[in-house]
């Protein structure tokens, strides 16, 4: 671990993501605040979290919660940069859709204000989701988005089944949001938008983009329609682009943040090839719905940031934490 590079808060602490952003920080250095959700009884285990290499010094848990956005004034107070990575829903959505969005953009809002009070945070650097890009009418024809394309809420409605909608509009309205807020505050914000997200994972859980891609394997048939054309990111090279984006100084905006986009049929190729011990489900083949445009990540690798990993990576991280965590038989 290299010297002390000042203090961060990441959202969101339990997450695939935020913990793995969490353990990189801690590499490269950083004190890290995080936030994770109020657990009364404490049945929740965080060893995954306290374990880390260097987070008995660098590392420390608060609790907070988006529908109380004060209660993240802890956490962020004395921080330099916030890493809002903590979403309220993972699919399916059990909250009906109003619900979910206004609890995110409240949470979000909240976040926002509470570094404005800080008085120190510098950027903020906030998750969103190619849900909040490719879901629009005009569309259609396009194979490539860059980040000038926004999802459309009555498209959304229109095209997606209730399970899923509601985290894309959440998404959407978040993002639109937090930035009026942020030009308005004049506080440095940036957004990085993923695709589905695959790779190893510390968290004791299977996330669910982790399930909707293994689902040639698991034989989840409503999971097949993701990965018909499928835009994806190695969870390692997302956390690297969020802090890359976090420290560069010309860094702004939103950035798309995709290495690769790849059809369902690759997908049944790689893990037949890599994996034979897998039966993969027969009806893969007749996997059915539109096929989604990719995420150009050229603005963000115009700015100097290089993709490490390939698809091949991605499963083969995946399957071993599943692996490892009892998950895959």
């Amino acid at each position: 671990m290299g010297e002390d590079k000042g203090t961060l808060c990441v959202t969101g602490g339990t997450g695939y993501v935020a913990s793995w952003l969490i353990k990189l920080l801690l590499h490269q250095g950083y004190s890290v605040h995080t936030t994770v959700r109020a657990d009364p009884g404490n049945k929740r285990d965080l060893s995954f979290l306290s374990s880390l290499p260097g987070a008995d010094e660098k590392l420390k848990i608060f609790t907070a919660d988006l529908d109380r956005p004060d209660s993240f004034d802890a956490a962020i107070k004395g921080c330099k940069g916030v890493l809002h990575v903590a979403a309220p829903v993972d699919f399916p959505a059990k909250d009906p859709e109003a619900v979910v969005t206004q609890r995110s953009i409240n949470g979000s809002l909240g976040i926002l204000k509470s570094c404005l009070r800080s008085k120190t945070v510098k950027r903020v650097v906030y998750t969103s989701s190619i849900a909040a890009v490719y879901n629009n009418i005009h569309n259609k024809d396009v194979e490539m988005m860059d980040e000038s394309y926004w999802s459309d809420v009555d498209c959304i409605r229109e095209t997606l089944d209730p399970s899923e909608s509601s985290y894309a509009i959440s998404k959407t309205l978040t993002e639109k949001t937090m930035s009026e807020f942020a030009a308005q505050h004049g506080l440095d914000l940036v957004t990085v938008i993923p695709p589905m997200v695959l790779g190893p994972f510390i968290c004791p859980k299977m996330h669910g983009t982790v399930r909707a891609t293994l689902a040639p394997i698991l034989g989840n048939k409503g999971d097949y329609h993701f990965l018909i054309n499928a835009a994806m990111v190695h969870v390692d090279d997302l956390s690297r682009a969020l802090i890359f984006l976090l420290e560069h100084p010309e860094a702004k905006g939103r950035y798309n943040c995709s290495s690769d986009t790849v059809t369902i049929q690759q997908v049944v190729e790689i893990l037949s090839t890599s994996h034979p011990e897998f039966r993969i489900a027969e009806s893969v083949g007749e996997a059915k719905g539109p096929k989604l445009p990719g995420l150009s990540s050229k603005k963000l690798m115009d700015l100097g940031f290089k993709f490490k990993y390939g698809v091949k990576d991605m499963y083969e991280g995946a399957i071993q934490s599943c692996k490892e965590k009892g998950l895959l038989e």
